[in-house]
């Protein structure tokens, strides 16, 4: 364990939120609730999808899915940072943290393009209506369901190994509330160019090419939403729209403000906050934004109250 390729720490310290002792309850509570909120809303939801045929569709199947990632990767946070409140040391094994690590940025990277996604079938919604149940499809939706996870895990496996072989042999305090990539390589004692590099170029992509496959699918979407000829198919297409809208913008909103700024623009607790918005808010906000804004989620529901 003494060699430059091998870490010789086995625990780190997470700094937290914050360091203000009077500020631990109030912030537990809060987050607490926030928690709960986001594990019955998104459980709801998957449960709601899976027993209402009505919304057996893959607007719906994408949206169960989404639902699901929120609920993982919330779960990845969330309560390892409620146990930090109450604890007097915020302490993390070396294997814990890569596996937070791993796991947060599986599920980070799978959202991103779920919602490219997503982006498409309203794409051949509105603009091949007559084609969709043959376009979207049980199979093309479960193939494209597949690669959504196998680009979630492969872009984490990577980064994961490229931080474990890292040497730590310097300060143990990771400053942030769990371990992320960037305040785990202002640890190392090693070289860490090849990281960034990575970093970089991975990033990069994984934030470019969803962005610009969304922004294509929706100028076609604008281009068509037009000529639908009634008004209640207009209507019903934009809220389905600004929906996912909404939920694109907060999503990779968060995550370039954290990622793709310049490193002295902002201070770590002003990271943290950003942080706290796309690890523990938004997983909450997503299955109320669909679920107070969709009409035929509100109408499953009520068959589903009404019926019991």
């Amino acid at each position: 364990m003494t060699t430059s390729n091998v870490s010789s720490v086995t625990e780190f310290i997470l700094e937290g939120l914050t360091n203000l002792p009077e500020l631990q309850l109030p912030l537990f509570l809060l987050f607490l609730g926030i928690y709960v909120v986001t594990v019955v809303a998104n459980l709801g939801m998957i449960i709601l999808i899976a027993i209402s045929s009505q919304l057996h569709s893959p607007m719906y199947y994408f949206l169960s899915h989404l639902s699901f990632i929120d609920l993982c990767y919330s779960s990845v946070i969330t309560p390892k940072m409620l146990v930090n409140f109450v604890s007097e040391k915020n302490v993390i094994s070396f294997l814990e943290c890569m596996a937070q690590l791993y796991f947060f940025l599986s599920f980070a990277v799978a959202e991103g393009y779920l919602l490219t996604a997503m982006a498409y079938d309203r794409y051949v919604a509105i603009c091949s209506p007559l084609l969709y149940n043959t376009i979207m499809s049980h199979r093309v939706c479960s193939i494209m369901m597949g690669v959504v996870y196998s680009l979630g895990l492969f872009v984490a496996t990577v980064h994961t190994m490229h931080v474990s072989i890292l040497s730590f042999c310097g300060s143990r305090i990771v400053s942030h509330y769990f371990c992320d990539i960037i305040p785990l390589l202002t640890l190392s004692c090693s070289s860490t160019h090849i990281d960034e590099i990575l970093l970089f170029i991975i990033g990069g992509i994984n934030a470019l090419a969803p962005t610009l496959a969304i922004l294509i699918s929706y100028a076609f979407i604008l281009s068509s939403i037009p000529r639908i000829c009634s008004t209640e198919g207009q209507s019903k297409a934009f809220v389905t729209c600004s929906s996912h809208l909404i939920a694109v913008g907060i999503f990779f909103g968060s995550i370039t403000f954290m990622y793709f700024k310049p490193p002295s623009s902002n201070t770590m607790e002003q990271e943290k906050v950003s942080s706290v918005f796309y690890t523990t808010v938004i997983p909450m906000l997503n299955p109320l934004i669909y679920s107070l804004r969709n009409k035929d989620v509100k109408s499953a529901l009520r068959k589903v109250v009404g019926g019991r």
